[in-house]
């Protein structure tokens, strides 16, 4: 049972999320290991009372009907805040503008226009053709609805009768593009009132973007054999449906964003985790993205087609990079850093059962550094775990799990259908009892041969990653994979190894916060919220 600290507080609901899409159930490991990984500094710490923030004299307009509701003030260590919270129902373009002393707020389930249906209407045809009800009134169907958020803008989650989350449907839009200087941020309300702690987690609920991708394992209709199958948000009370034939399909941008203490538990496979993909496609950009302690998953994708670059995932609970249901992704540039005794596998790649049905889920995690330093291994028994006949390729790799096998690899039925793993220019530094564990149909030599198939790998490397995850001199020695744009023209062509070349390169400052598990030199702790 994943852990619930803090949730029965806030109200259980019937309405259960988007989870893990598997038969294993992450749990929090037993006891702790002490491990010292030198952190840059300076140590992260809260942001003291500074009365810096002078709350707003009133809410602003925006497009949706009704408006935003005026819900007060609400005081914290920055300073004093206009609480402005959203309408359950966004059902007109809307931007949420940047204003000095303005918090949005999510009090429950906040849907981004109506579900569209499998398929956008055909080009000129008028929208009233097909109506629909959606928040209490009769909506046509793509209601083509996009949210803009601006850089800056800080949005939390309130839990109350029903967990807070953000549910973008098909046919709508999310344009939530930070900055560098300015990165939009989704927190909880602990965060506001400086409350939250290192240890928090699973406040609200999350991100959910709904798309038209193909998808596999059906659960609200069609079939896989036509590309019409559909799946819904797993045990939501009311539809939040994905899934279509457009793995090019367009559900908006998201670009220096962070998501903050996140994920909401139900039940047995009903989570949300912070960032959740749900038939995305190519035409989605998703990049410079921070998912921090999420009480799930730091990001899961439900098939379509996925590129991202520049993900991190910090002190995720259960898995920080999983992807299944016939996910076709590309991920470069991808730092993971879990806590030394919590958390699950650093990836769980999966299409669980639905090992005959098509397309097989087929990713590629290129230029990455996944951290694991206790034994994490709740219930997938290694940092990197593929299943359910998906196949698996890592490029430019460092794994660190020193107390946990690296790779474990479970098949089913032949050789010819189970599961695949790829590896080039892969360097990990895994347990003493062993590197690989093959299960099912794989044995531990099976998935040890797959990996010694590549050019450049190495198991027992001796890693010498400064700053937590910036490549040392080992790392900076081994020969990067040549070919990586033959696996994907959206990967850029790089010479080296691991998410960070060297101490030169910066691309994860400034836009992220810092923890104790990780620290990016940002000097604005995730328990603090910035005041500019």
């Amino acid at each position: 049972m994943k852990k619930i600290s803090g949730l029965l507080l806030m109200g259980c609901s019937a309405l259960a999320l988007a989870g893990c899409g598997a038969d294993d159930i992450s749990s929090p490991g037993a006891g702790s290991i002490d491990v010292d990984i030198t952190n840059p500094t300076p140590t992260p710490t809260p942001t003291p009372g500074t009365g810096l923030v002078e709350a707003a004299t009133d809410c602003p307009a925006i497009g949706a009907t009704g408006g935003l509701t005026n819900s007060g003030t609400v005081s914290g260590p920055e300073g004093t805040w206009r609480v402005c919270t959203l309408p359950s129902l966004i059902d007109a373009s809307t931007t949420l503008p940047k204003v000095d002393g303005v918090l949005y707020r999510m009090n429950g389930r906040v849907d981004v226009g109506c579900d569209g249906g499998l398929t956008a209407p055909t080009t000129g045809a008028p929208f009233s053709t097909t109506t629909l009800s959606c928040g209490g009134r009769s909506l046509t169907a793509d209601t083509n609805v996009t949210l803009t958020i601006e850089p800056g803008v800080i949005v939390y989650g309130q839990n109350g009768a029903d967990p807070a989350w953000l549910a973008v449907n098909r046919g709508n839009k999310i344009n939530a593009e930070g900055t560098l200087a300015q990165p939009i941020i989704f927190t909880t309300y602990e965060n506001v009132r400086g409350t939250a702690t290192e240890a928090t987690d699973g406040r609200w609920g999350g991100i959910v973007l709904m798309g038209r991708g193909i998808t596999t394992d059906c659960t609200a209709g069609g079939s896989t054999a036509d590309q019409t199958c559909e799946r819904d948000t797993e045990g939501s009370a009311n539809p939040a449906v994905f899934g279509g034939k457009d793995n090019a399909y367009n559900a908006g941008i998201m670009k220096y964003v962070q998501i903050r203490f996140s994920g909401y538990v139900l039940g047995s496979n009903t989570e949300l985790q912070a960032l959740t993909g749900e038939g995305v496609g190519t035409g989605t950009t998703l990049e410079y993205i921070q998912s921090v302690n999420s009480s799930d998953d730091g990001a899961e994708f439900f098939g379509g087609a996925v590129n991202m670059k520049h993900y991190i995932a910090v002190n995720a609970d259960d898995d920080s990079l999983d992807i299944d249901t016939g996910l076709q992704g590309n991920f470069q540039y991808v730092i993971i850093a879990q806590r030394a005794a919590d958390g699950d596998s650093l990836m769980e790649v999966d299409s669980n059962n639905n090992e005959d049905q098509t397309p097989r889920q087929r990713s590629v995690v290129a230029n990455f550094t996944a951290i694991q330093t206790g034994v994490n291994n709740n219930s997938n028994n290694a940092a990197i775990f593929a299943r359910g006949n998906a196949d698996l390729t890592l490029v430019n790799g460092v794994v660190y799990a020193p107390q946990d096998e690296c790779i474990r690899v479970n098949g089913t039925g032949t050789t010819a259908t189970r599961a695949t793993l790829t590896a080039q220019s892969v360097v990990m530094t895994c347990a003493s009892s062993g590197a690989f564990l093959g299960t099912g149909s794989y044995a531990n030599a099976d998935v040890q041969a797959a990996f010694n198939a590549g050019s450049n790998n190495n198991a027992a490397f001796t890693s010498t990653l400064a700053s937590t995850f910036v490549n040392g001199a080992n790392e900076a020695g081994v020969v990067a994979y040549a070919n990586i744009k033959s696996l994907s023209s959206y990967f850029d062509a790089v010479t080296y190894i691991g998410a960070v070349k060297d101490a030169a390169d910066i691309w994860y400052r400034g836009w992220t916060c810092d923890t104790a598990t990780a620290n990016f030199g940002s000097n604005s702790a995730c328990t603090a919220l910035p005041v500019t």
